[in-house]
């Protein structure tokens, strides 16, 4: 395809000046000088046209490598066609043929002006080099205009002195034509393609890289000039690779545009598109975008890489250094190179990298990534930087290269990528391994597959590591990984055939066989028949063997009798912290942290709660998969509960750490916590759409699903659907009494049906399960769990001993060592009703309004809402309550956003609150929101702008 020349009106205007210049007598040479295909044949073509219509005779030369050895090759082809003068062939004697050729042209010049165009001198053989020089001092007083074109581009080998380099300047005009704009390049792509959208003709821009050949050549083969109309409305999107481009002009252009720049030059230029492959494709993070369009973090964003990369790509095409970082910035003057955010010198466009690349062998590209690890590590770079070169290798057989791969997954586990981190161990893998060394890379890569939620191939390689042989604690841990992986698709009695056959092969070591008995009941919470049956082996052995029953096992059996009603609080407490008191196993330590956890937040114990998971977190190895993870951050989400703290709830369906709980298609225990807490804040539709998101049908029998059920309830009982709310609680209480769980400890579904059944008439039913509920609610004796129960069964008693009920409640739940958050906003509510009911109208307000004020400060919309609505009925005027401004925060949202405002970064922030990064992305895109603000900048000032909301302060209508 061929164009008009854009953005070349002042090169034609210079050229026929200097043509007229002849015509007068006055000659002179005009040097066109520029890179590689930026049409500096197109512009000689044009000033001959020109020159033509001026009456000028022309003579032309085009010089190529095949003629610079023979002498004399571009002047024979310049003066050649000049009748009764065609044998001009040097004789040996190159002055006297010089002299020859000189008489020549002057006497063509007698005849008229003259312009002698000569495309690419550079090429021009020495002798025609230099009769050309001598013709510039000589033609300042014939009419003969030089027009030549000469390569004028910075390459690894230097090349040798310009043709007017020795000539006095004010006998030559030098132009250089610049590389193509990108308006310009703009012009070109839409005369070719008039329906092209922004984003692809700006791609087609970039591809050309400032060259009119390559960008003619990419639209020669994307299809040609196309005419509007519905038939060019669909242009496919430009391909990855050059394969896909026919007939492959563009890859010949690169190609031809490679081999004029010398073979040093195409190395160097091959060799950082190799480089380019290893480096990510996002090198900056941008908090303020992902912040203000709610996004999150992509693949890679944690790495970076060389900030050398001359030094580096010098080393790897064995170049100069000097010359290559030269060659960089030129490259990237004229367009071929483009730097990323980073900074880093990319090719202008893939395609691009691509037809660089394109014909170079494997084994080529995979030498210079070794030879790019290899300097990278000597300069000290980070793991991950020198990592990303090794993953385009073959195993090196070093021992360097095992221990960058193994660095690299760590800070990639740290970082919260276990997909990347996988990569890394799955290339360790082409290393030379020893059997245990292997067997703790499978156990390592197969639990990092699982997290990034490759189920099928984790197993496969926790499978492998099983059958390799390993000393008796990989052999453990590659067990518990595997086994909590079949949990998760739901293959439960495989994964505890896996963990008896461990046991069985563990003689001699009683500490790791106690440790797979604690797995294997741990696990077996998801098949309700070996629940039982391993229950009650574990009390058999407590009772009769209790030196064979580890401190794990034991702490698993509290909280069995925990949540069975059979002891309260305080007893279960107290032989926890005995527990924790004695030494363990570290292989066991997880396990009764984790229990241990579980039964502090039950008994209101918050604060230990919260110590006991950042402690099983902390000693959690990063990269192996374990069961007592999934149920550390499943804690973490009931301490949040237990608090209140709704924003953080909300933002925990964003963290990826729910993937062994989603891999089998059933809902977690953090997705029911998440659906409550959208229904405290009256998110409903979000709520609505969460609760239709799995099919509970087909999901696996687990607690995470009767948690699931309830908060179902929860949803469709304040969408209105009392009767559907009443399904799902009766189903949850059917499923944990089949569990042997009895206490309202967990999921307190006997008020929650005594609620229904008071919406749908049944007081006598509601009576008698709230009662049943206060007496288990008793047995545990938590202000939570007995404030709950007197609330429902006050309601359900009504009258004067309910009013009685319902303060003893609010006294009990008020006066809580822990927070009691919303049950405390519902006592309140429940209080001001059966209040108001009862004619007591100033103390019902007085209760409603702390009902509505400690609803708003937590974040409780619905609350709020069932609050103002019963101070309405009480005769109170209540204003809207604000929604936005810096009152409308909640503490969470607060904390975060004032440590941002003063400068935190998302990860300073994350680790000083122990969140995840993407739990603070999520508050502050919240935040901006409510504050009504873009960027980070503007949070100070907007923080400082209070709008304390005020809730319930109307006078009695």
């Amino acid at each position: 395809m061929t164009g008009p020349l854009l953005e070349r009106d002042v090169t034609r205007a210079l050229l026929a000046a200097e043509a007229e210049r002849a015509r007068s007598g006055s000659g002179r040479l005009v040097l066109l000088q520029g890179a590689s295909g930026t049409g500096r044949t197109s512009m000689l073509e044009t000033a001959v046209r020109d020159a033509e219509d001026l009456g000028l005779r022309v003579l032309w030369a085009r010089c190529s490598p095949e003629d610079t050895g023979t002498p004399s090759s571009a002047v024979l082809q310049l003066l050649g066609a000049v009748p009764d003068f065609a044998d001009l062939a040097s004789d040996g004697d190159d002055r006297g043929s010089a002299a020859r050729q000189w008489r020549l042209l002057r006497a063509c010049a007698a005849e008229g002006p003259l312009l002698l165009a000569v495309d690419d001198v550079h090429l021009a053989d020495a002798a025609s080099r230099r009769w050309l020089r001598e013709a510039v001092r000589r033609i300042d007083r014939l009419p003969v205009l030089l027009v030549v074109s000469e390569r004028s581009q910075y390459d690894i080998e230097a090349r040798p002195p310009g043709l007017a380099q020795s000539l006095p300047p004010s006998l030559v005009r030098t132009h250089t034509i610049e590389p193509l704009g990108d308006t310009a390049a703009t012009e070109l792509v839409r005369a070719a393609f008039p329906a092209a959208g922004p984003h692809w003709t700006a791609e087609c821009v970039r591809a050309g890289a400032g060259s009119p050949m390559l960008l003619h050549a990419l639209l020669d083969d994307v299809g040609g000039p196309r005419t509007p109309g519905p038939a060019a409305a669909a242009i496919p999107p430009l391909p990855d690779t050059c394969a896909a481009l026919y007939p492959g002009s563009y890859p010949a252009a690169v190609s031809w545009w490679l081999n004029s720049a010398g073979a040093a030059t195409a190395e160097v230029a091959r060799c950082l598109a190799a480089l380019e492959e290893a480096w990510p494709r996002q090198t900056q993070e941008a908090d303020e975008t992902r912040e203000a369009e709610g996004s999150r973090t992509g693949r890679g964003a944690g790495v970076r890489v060389a900030t050398d990369v001359a030094g580096v790509l010098a080393e790897a095409a064995e170049a100069d250094p000097a010359r290559t970082a030269g060659w960089l910035t030129a490259m990237t003057r004229i367009g071929l190179l483009r730097p990323d955010p980073a900074g880093l010198p990319r090719f202008a466009h893939r395609l691009l990298r691509d037809a660089v690349l394109t014909g170079w062998p494997t084994s080529r590209r995979e030498a210079v990534h070794r030879v790019a690890a290899e300097t990278m590590l000597r300069r000290g770079e980070r793991a991950e930087a020198v990592a990303a070169h090794l993953l385009r290798t073959r195993g090196v057989g070093l021992p360097w290269a095992l221990r960058v791969l193994r660095d690299a997954a760590t800070a990639a586990v740290h970082d919260a990528r276990p997909g990347d981190a996988a990569g890394y161990l799955s290339r360790a893998l082409d290393e030379p391994l020893s059997d245990d060394r292997r067997q703790q890379l499978l156990t390592e890569l197969g639990s990092l597959e699982y997290a990034s939620a490759d189920g099928a191939v984790a197993i496969a390689r926790l499978a492998e590591a099983q059958h390799l042989p390993a000393a008796p604690r990989d052999r453990v841990r590659a067990a518990v990984a595997l086994g909590t992986a079949l949990v998760g698709r739901g293959e439960v009695t495989t994964a505890l055939e896996v963990l008896r056959r461990t046991e069985d092969s563990l003689d001699g070591h009683p500490g790791l066989t106690r440790t797979v008995q604690t797995a294997t009941a741990l696990l077996a919470d998801s098949d309700l028949a070996t629940r039982q049956e391993t229950y009650r082996r574990l009390c058999e052995s407590g009772v009769h063997a209790p030196e064979l029953v580890g401190t794990a096992s034991r702490a698993l059996l509290v909280r069995y009798e925990a949540t069975a009603g059979l002891i309260s609080a305080g007893e279960a407490m107290t032989r926890v912290r005995a527990l924790l008191a004695q030494p363990s196993d570290p292989l066991a330590e997880p396990f009764l942290l984790g229990t241990a956890a579980a039964v502090a937040e039950w008994a209101d114990e918050l604060d230990e709660a919260e110590r006991l998971v950042d402690r099983g977190l902390v000693g959690q190895h990063p990269a192996l998969l374990h069961p007592m993870e999934h149920a550390l951050l499943n804690t973490r989400a009931d301490i949040a509960a237990a608090r209140g703290d709704v924003a953080r709830l909300i933002a925990v369906r964003d963290d990826g750490a729910a993937v062994g709980a989603r891999a089998h298609g059933g809902p977690s225990n953090r997705d029911a916590h998440v659906l409550m807490a959208l229904v405290h804040t009256g998110r409903f539709v979000e709520a609505a759409r969460l609760a239709d998101a799995f099919d509970l049908s087909r999901a696996p029998e687990s607690w995470e699903l009767n948690r699931f059920l309830y908060a179902r309830g929860v949803q469709r009982l304040a969408a209105g659907d009392p009767a559907g709310a009443l399904h799902d609680f009766l189903e949850c209480g059917r499923r944990q009494t089949a569990r042997e769980v009895l206490s309202p400890v967990v999921t307190p579904w006997r008020t929650a049906v005594a609620q229904c059944r008071l919406a749908l008439g049944g007081g006598q039913e509601a009576l008698a399960l709230a009662t049943e509920e206060l007496r288990l609610a008793r047995v545990w004796n938590t202000p939570r769990t007995v404030g709950r129960a007197l609330r429902v069964l006050g309601t359900a008693t009504g009258g004067r001993r309910g009013l009685h009920l319902a303060e003893e409640a609010v006294e009990i739940l008020r006066d809580a060592p822990a927070d009691a958050g919303m049950e405390l906003v519902e006592a309140l509510i429940a209080q001001g009703r059966q209040l108001l009911a009862a004619g007591e109208r100033g103390q019902a307000r007085d209760r409603l309004r702390e009902a509505a004020t400690l609803a708003e400060r937590k974040g409780g919309l619905r609350l709020l809402t069932l609050a103002e609505q019963a101070l309405r009925e009480g005769g109170v005027r209540v204003p809207a309550a604000a929604r936005t401004g810096s009152g409308a925060l909640t503490g969470s949202e607060r904390r975060i956003a004032e440590l941002a405002a003063a400068g935190r970064t998302n990860t300073e922030i994350a680790d000083l609150l122990h969140v995840a990064r993407r739990t603070v992305e999520t508050h502050l895109t919240s935040t901006y929101r409510k504050l009504g603000i873009r960027r980070r900048s503007e949070l100070p000032a907007a923080l400082s702008r209070t709008h304390s909301p005020t809730v319930g302060a109307g006078e009695p209508s």
